[in-house]
């Protein structure tokens, strides 16, 4: 069972202020590519898992960010961490599974 759920928003200074949609997407692959439940929204993405394993996702992504050539990186983080109970987005969007 989960026992967080951490939410991210990445924001990576950019090479000659090129668009950061790339460098989101890479983070996003990063994500998909630590195996965990995750769920893209318009301004942060929530990935659900162990909160020590969630933590390691967001040092990739950081990292990930200065390997393609950005000089720095700025990520908002929230972090729901509940282990009696566990986590669950699932749980927590009962009453919205559609976003409404």
């Amino acid at each position: 069972m989960a026992n967080a759920l951490v939410s991210i928003q990445i924001l990576p200074a950019t090479p000659g202020g090129d668009s950061v949609i790339p460098y989101v997407d890479r983070a996003i692959e990063i994500i998909k590519l630590a195996g965990v439940p995750y769920r893209v929204a318009p301004l942060e993405t929530t990935m659900e898992g162990e909160l020590s394993h969630l933590l390691s996702v967001v040092q990739s992504m950081s990292e990930a960010m200065t390997e393609l050539g950005c000089p720095s990186v700025i990520s908002q983080v929230k972090i729901y961490y509940n282990p009696a109970n566990g986590a669950s987005m699932g749980r927590l969007l009962e009453k919205y599974p559609d976003g409404h």
